[in-house]
């Protein structure tokens, strides 16, 4: 049986095994805490021979340097791998997907070197969906997604609070989200969710919903650390000094607010997030002064040290919270610390809510699971929570608690004292609780599904169509060629209807197949090189250069190179290059047809002279406009962004292919492939070349052919190759 190799990818927030900072900010939660578990209870699984965690190098004075280090190993299967991208300062996840392009191409060379190919990528949220769906596409592997929250569901929210559908744009990036979670249902061959509530209210928001292959697999519970709470006093158990510690630091931070501190305490906990709902459990306790006699009130809303400097949205939740204490005058009934360690303080915090009889409340209405309702389960805690959502179905599951409007105080305030007045009941909840995320909500089962899924997708037991299966795997045999050849097209391989030795030339590249990469590099766009390919009946290619360098393809399917993309994207800025060059004489926009987002056409006048393209230099200079400049037969007029052009282009596919230019071979005819043909590449003139390429004639890498075209490209090849 095939042991596999997991790649996981979370890009956003800060990532680290030791002493993870679980809610120390709103992209440091749930998600983070999940696939840390996911990540160390895989690599228990026989049949995984190693796990690797993806996230963002980060280096960063506001942050711990353990999120420096590339590499941080978990145990002897599992590791987390931190690639940089976007420079080194912590950023917001919303202000990340710039950048994501460049993650990819710096995964591509990290798996490069490390020679070991994954057998299928997860991503997770939004972003780790796209780095995943991107690394599927490159090596022809599955593509397991999982969403966490879904932008059309926020946007909603965002939009009934009174945002614009701009500002939230602006603000969370929302539409570029939301394509990629579209694309993700269509491209994932698997959609990992945690309840059905998820596929049929969340994702039913979606427009390629129908092409999603939903698997609903519930996160586990971590036994080790959460436990119920009377196994304290069982015979044999003994705890750390650590969690002795952690139970002292948890009963000290709430014991300092309380006045009577042995009363049933109330417990909700979360990140400092409006969704969390925490205003409504106050009010519910505020105004309700039976509710106070009986028990007392603990909120743990993350961490914090001075609110003043903390991002503005969790200034005024927690900004909020104390306002209501004060309002109500809780003071010695509620507790709101400052702080909780997520490993061991978390666990003892529900444990010692449950010692005293109390209750757990997650009021955040809708929720897609609700990974606190399981936990406290486990500690025998019991809940009330949603109606709606994963909180609906995991109680139904457990019979752990009560379902109520959480948008209603007085309908928690009656709730919460049924369960703690209510002994029987309590008890009756409290088991059920600890039964159930035992059989129900455990890693192990989660990770045995998991396991026994992929398989399936990787032998083809499954009855749904792989949709990897359909995916080149284009990155293996690029990271494993021994020789880039690289050929212009018009004028090089053929002219008109010449097509010498075009024949022959296939042959050769059919009979080197798997240790040579084969590429065209033109002045046409995609639309046009695809018109070439049908009337020529030319060499399939493992890469397409088009547009003068300005963009770059893989396989005759033009599988963009996204990574590209984002590095010519730098200054490049098209519309006020148009807007300014409408005021330059003697020349004219071209055809829509000829333009592209990355190559701005025009024609020139008959008697445009090199005075002019000066002037023109001049022109764009003076209004700080930068851009590459190309003057074919003095009479079309191309502007690409200064980092496009051929010769860039096979400099950036060398890099990111780890092939050394020396093992790169390139040929042309004409004075726009002499970028190409410079440089540490062996390189081919074609005999039918034009005049300007006289000038080369001295280069040693420079090989001027006999023979002309398609013939002449295979002698310089049998030239150049050995």
């Amino acid at each position: 049986m095939k042991e596999l190799y997991i790649q996981l990818f979370s890009p956003h927030g800060l990532i680290r095994y030791e002493n993870p900072e679980i809610g120390r900010d709103r992209d440091t939660g749930g998600q983070v805490k999940y696939v840390l578990e996911l990540l160390d209870h895989l690599s228990k699984h026989p049949q995984i021979r190693k796990v690797d965690l993806f996230t963002r190098r980060i280096s960063d004075k506001r942050v711990s340097s353990s999120y420096e280090s590339e590499l941080e190993l978990i145990n002897e299967k599992a590791r987390i791998v931190r690639i940089p991208c976007g420079g080194h300062t912590y950023h917001p996840k919303e202000s990340l997907w710039e950048y994501l392009d460049e993650f990819v191409d710096n995964t591509i060379r990290f798996i490069e070197r490390q020679d070991d190919f994954p057998d299928a990528v997860h991503g997770h949220y939004a972003d780790g969906n796209y780095l995943a769906g991107q690394i599927s596409e490159v090596f022809g592997i599955p593509f397991i997604a999982t969403g966490h929250s879904l932008g059309r569901n926020k946007q909603n929210i965002l939009l009934n609070q009174g945002l614009s559908q701009e500002k939230i744009n602006e603000k969370f990036c929302m539409e570029r989200r939301i394509e990629v979670e579209e694309n993700v249902l269509h491209d994932a061959d698997l959609v990992i969710v945690s309840t059905q509530h998820e596929i049929d209210q969340q994702y039913g928001l979606y427009k390629n919903r129908e092409a999603g292959r939903f698997l609903v697999i519930p996160p586990g519970v971590n036994s080790e650390l959460f436990y119920p709470f009377y196994r304290a006093d069982m015979p044999g158990f003994k705890m750390t000094i650590e969690q002795e510690q952690a139970l002292y630091r948890v009963n000290s931070d709430i014991e300092r607010f309380l006045f009577n501190p042995a009363k049933p305490l109330i417990l909700s906990i979360g990140r400092a997030d409006k969704r969390k709902n925490f205003e409504t459990i106050i009010q519910s306790f505020g105004q309700d002064k039976e509710l106070q006699a009986m028990a007392n009130l603990a909120i743990f809303a993350g961490v914090r040290k001075d609110i003043t400097r903390m991002p503005e949205d969790e200034q005024d939740t927690l900004t909020n919270l104390l306002l209501l204490l004060d309002k109500y005058d809780l003071y010695g009934k509620m507790a709101i610390p400052k702080k909780n360690d997520p490993v061991l303080d978390v666990p003892e915090i529900y444990r010692v809510a449950a010692r005293r009889k109390g209750a757990f409340v997650n009021a955040t209405p809708g929720e897609n699971f609700g990974l606190t309702i399981v936990e406290s389960a486990a500690c025998g805690l019991p809940v009330v929570a949603s109606p709606t959502g994963g909180p609906k179905e995991i109680i139904e599951n457990c019979d752990n608690g009560l379902l109520v409007d959480v948008e209603n105080p007085r309908a928690i305030a009656d709730a919460l004292k049924k369960i703690i007045a209510d002994q029987a009941f309590w008890e009756k909840c409290s088991g059920n609780g600890v039964l159930a995320t035992s059989q129900l909500y455990s890693w192990e089962a989660h990770c045995n599904k998991y396991v026994e899924t992929i398989e399936a997708l990787l032998s083809g037991r499954t009855t749904q169509t792989r949709k990897f299966s359909n995916r080149t795997a284009f990155g293996k045999k690029l990271m494993k060629a021994k020789q880039f050849i690289i050929s212009d097209l018009d004028g090089t391989l053929v002219e008109g209807n010449q097509t010498d030795g075009l024949i022959e030339l296939k042959q050769w590249l059919l009979e080197h197949k798997d240790e040579v990469v084969f590429g065209i590099a033109s002045g046409r766009n995609r639309e046009i090189t695809k018109e070439a390919f049908e009337k020529y009946d030319l060499p399939k290619p493992d890469i397409l250069i088009c547009s003068a360098g300005s963009e770059i393809y893989y396989t005759d399917k033009f599988i963009p190179d996204k990574g590209w993309e984002s590095h010519i994207d730098y200054k490049w800025k098209r519309k006020e290059l148009e807007r300014e060059l409408a005021k330059f004489p003697g020349i004219r926009l071209q055809e829509p047809a000829a333009q592209w987002p990355f190559k701005l056409s025009y024609y020139v006048n008959p008697d445009f002279a090199e005075d002019d393209f000066a002037n023109l230099h001049k022109f764009l200079d003076d209004r700080r406009l930068r851009a590459k400049i190309m003057l074919t037969e003095n009479k079309y007029l191309d502007l690409l962004p200064f980092r496009a052009g051929k010769g860039n282009a096979v400099r950036y596919l060398s890099s990111k292919w780890k092939v050394p230019l020396q093992h790169i071979i390139t040929a042309g005819n004409s004075g726009n492939d002499i970028d190409m043909l410079t440089g540490r590449t062996k390189a081919i003139v074609v005999a039918n070349y034009s005049p300007e390429m006289e000038v080369l004639r001295n280069n040693k890498f420079i090989y001027f052919t006999r023979n002309n075209l398609s013939k002449g490209v295979l002698e310089g090849i049998n030239f150049h190759y050995s």
